[in-house]
């Protein structure tokens, strides 16, 4: 069973997230390194509200994203891609 309290990431960045999963739309730099998988650079680019909440940013992109839109800069820039031709842009 997941517990997570996923409330506690701001809704502005759940929008983010929501738009680049479903319209390959671009993210930020602090959520372009955790989708691919840079921890280093997600450290270095979050700000003092979502830097504690790294760990429940992972969990959530873990559990609620699909698993071929995240892991690597590859990924990410194919995953853009293929929504980019699905929306006709």
């Amino acid at each position: 069973m997941n517990t997570q309290n996923y409330d506690l990431i701001p809704d502005r960045m759940k929008i983010a997230i929501d738009r680049y999963v479903n319209h390959g739309e671009g993210l930020g730099h602090f959520l372009t390194a955790l989708f691919e998988n840079d921890l280093m650079g997600a450290v270095g680019r979050a700000d003092d509200i979502n830097l504690p909440l790294l760990p429940l940013y992972v969990k959530y992109i873990w559990n609620k994203c699909p698993s071929g839109c995240h892991g690597s800069k590859e990924i990410v820039k194919e995953w853009r891609k293929k929504k980019e031709k699905e929306n006709g842009r």
